[in-house]
């Protein structure tokens, strides 16, 4: 009975791990400028606030007012320059337009040239959470394989086992398949 319990432990592990990399793909995936406004792009930016590194969502209000242009209005007027040095310095290539108490970055239409580089990258991006999964249902395989080779689980219970785990596998991946498909429209779209 232990060991149909290590069993369904090993695959909860390697579901949570196998997870993680799909949440660590999409979240990338959100890092990638496409063409839109989206305040995913600046939210994580640190700012150098008083001399402490705080992200840009913890400073002020991040919003979208129209599909080209991200708003910042920070609640401490102060930070203004701060948050503007912050934005400049990071590799997004984007230039804030600063009035003293509100910042807006104005979102440039991507050319084709630009749209073939992020679909390349993206698709770069998505290989690694494939390859992440792949190694986690490599690692819970191999478990399960010793858990047999140890007589600790029947040879039946490790087959069913392992076209479980290749299940979970082919459902994950197939997640990340669908967020690279929803990624490169989104880029082609615009």
């Amino acid at each position: 009975m232990t060991e149909i319990i290590d069993v369904k432990k090993l695959a909860e592990e390697m579901k949570k791990k196998m997870t993680k990399g799909v949440e660590s793909t999409k979240k990338e995936f959100q890092n990638i400028r496409t063409g839109r406004a989206s305040i995913a792009l600046v939210e994580g930016i640190q700012v150098n606030y008083y001399n402490t590194p705080t992200p840009i969502k913890n400073l002020g209000t991040i919003s979208t007012p129209d599909p080209k242009t991200i708003q910042i209005q920070p609640w401490d007027a102060s930070a203004v320059g701060e948050i503007e040095k912050a934005i400049l310095k990071s590799d997004l290539g984007l230039t804030p337009i600063n009035d003293g108490k509100i910042l807006r970055i104005q979102i440039p239409s991507l050319t084709d040239e630009r749209r073939n580089d992020l679909t390349k990258v993206i698709r770069k991006v998505a290989e690694e959470g494939r390859i992440s999964i792949r190694n986690a249902r490599h690692e819970a395989i191999e478990q399960v394989k010793k858990l047999e080779k140890a007589k600790t689980i029947p040879e039946d219970m490790s087959h069913s086992s392992q076209k479980e785990i290749q299940k979970i596998t082919d459902q994950l991946i197939a997640q990340i398949d669908e967020a690279l498909k929803h990624k490169e429209a989104e880029i082609h779209a615009i």
